[in-house]
């Protein structure tokens, strides 16, 4: 045999055992491959990039943003990375609406490689806090929905939504500046929630805002390399996947953190233009990002992602009939739900937060007991999430404590062990798992943090800060 088809009959076999490796990966990349995807042609080449694991999330409100980072707790868990979590003084949220500052992340949670939690965002101090290479992710959501789940979920928080009449959103946005004080505590969601969080101006003169508009879009498009579209979630992780070289069992999700329908209120004709004048700068962020994914879907390919998201979706159900014992979930209200740590917090008696409770036979579905973890973690709320994290990532803190350089002592050290009611049927939820269902069961997983980042550790010695905010 010539040493040519020596050569061919080598580079056949590495390839077929890199596909089988993949497992399920190779299934859809192969379905997606026979499309012609310019993006996706030299897919199997490229299944070789290891998987971008450093991850900064704005977390903006009612966005859909808590089921992302759902997805992203479960990435960091499987890959064995440390998320960015905050000092307990601050609850799940990083003193917000406080503007982020590296010192409010807990100290038992450095280096990171992902944050995720909900902060109002601050550019210096995450490039202080993150490794030089992340890739910088936010999520927006069309300002009239988005404005009537603001109004709905924190009309007892917020005062300039406390003091409407009736609770009426009507009247509030017939007259905004009657109810609206602008230095006001919680005034932040009742006015360009979306600019505030990322560390925008929310109440810039009305002679100001197209200028100001058009630059603070510019530097939001600076800084993040994908702004995804609630609407288009799915279309939205397609971008996601291929700009983190992410397999499809790394976007799989379910949706978490929505109200009962009975909660939700239908908007008025006319409400919708009033809502997007008085939030015009989440109009323009919205209007800007939402052309610009579609520009991006269409430089993959339409076919492209109509299929990946046809793949994404099958492989979506596969994964929650199997945690449901076959069938697709039912939501449930949080009095219904039997499992604690499976209950959602509730903003208020007026609003009915929905979640899941697992059935009692999860464990037969897959084989082995990663399944029941897998699918707790898959539901988990955000609160709740939070907590076990902060748990596990202090262990590991702890057991790899004489392995680090001498740090200085921080003056007023902060406690990072859950109190043991917070502990109840948890304590053995603090490892990370890989989805048995859509995927390869065997795809590997990193064993040990990314190179490069491990290094950080004797350079980054954020202490906490004094006295801190509370979130309500």
């Amino acid at each position: 045999m010539s040493q040519k088809k020596i050569f061919l009959v080598f580079v056949a076999i590495s390839t077929v055992s890199l596909l089988l490796h993949h497992g399920g990966h190779f299934s859809w990349t192969m379905e997606a491959f026979h499309l012609g995807c310019p993006s996706l042609r030299t897919q199997l080449s490229s299944s070789l990039k290891p998987k971008h694991t450093n991850v900064a999330f704005l977390k903006t409100h009612k966005t859909a943003s808590t089921t992302m980072q759902n997805l992203l707790f479960r990435f960091a868990e499987r890959n064995n990375l440390t998320v960015a979590l905050p000092v307990q003084a601050c609850g799940h949220q990083f003193c917000y609406p406080r503007t982020f500052n590296a010192h409010l992340v807990h100290p038992h949670t450095l280096p990171p490689n992902v944050v995720t939690s909900h902060m109002r965002f601050n550019r210096a101090e995450m490039q202080r806090l993150m490794p030089n290479d992340t890739i910088y992710v936010t999520i927006l959501r069309e300002p009239g929905s988005m404005f009537e789940s603001l109004f709905s979920y924190y009309n007892q928080y917020c005062q300039s939504f406390k003091r409407v009449p009736n609770g009426s959103l009507e009247a509030f946005l017939d007259e905004p500046w009657r109810y609206y004080r602008p230095d006001e505590k919680d005034s932040m969601y009742a006015r360009n929630t979306l600019t505030f969080d990322l560390g925008g101006d929310k109440d810039r003169p009305a002679a100001d805002v197209t200028a100001y508009a058009r630059a603070f879009v510019a530097e939001t498009e600076r800084v993040f390399s994908l702004v995804m579209i609630a609407e288009y979630f799915d279309e939205s992780l397609v971008l996601l996947r291929h700009l983190l070289s992410w397999d499809l069992e790394d976007v799989l999700y379910v949706k978490l953190n929505m109200r009962m329908s009975g909660s939700k209120h239908s908007l008025s004709p006319g409400l919708p233009f009033k809502i997007r004048a008085w939030n015009a700068l989440d109009a323009r962020l919205y209007d800007h990002f939402n052309a610009s994914l579609w520009r991006q879907l269409t430089a993959l390919g339409p076919a492209c992602v109509a299929r990946e998201v046809r793949l994404l979706r099958r492989a979506q159900e596969r994964l929650v009939r199997g945690c449901f014992g076959g069938r697709l979930p039912q939501l449930r209200s949080a009095a219904q739900i039997k499992n604690k740590e499976l209950r959602p917090w509730q903003p208020s008696a007026k609003v009915d937060i929905v979640g899941y409770d697992l059935p009692t036979n999860t464990n037969a579905t897959w084989p082995g007991s990663l399944a029941h973890e897998l699918c707790l973690k898959l539901i988990m709320p955000e609160v709740q999430y939070t907590r076990v994290l902060l748990r596990s990532q202090s262990l590991r803190y702890r057991r790899s404590y004489p392995l680090r350089s001498p740090q200085p002592q921080p003056q007023q050290p902060v406690r990072s062990v859950l109190p043991r009611h917070q502990q109840v049927g948890i304590q053995q939820i603090h490892r990370e798992t890989l989805p048995p269902g859509p995927g390869p069961a065997s795809s590997p997983t990193a064993t040990s943090r990314p190179a490069g980042t491990q290094s950080r550790a004797t350079r980054v010695g954020l202490r906490p800060s004094g006295p801190q905010m509370q979130t309500p």
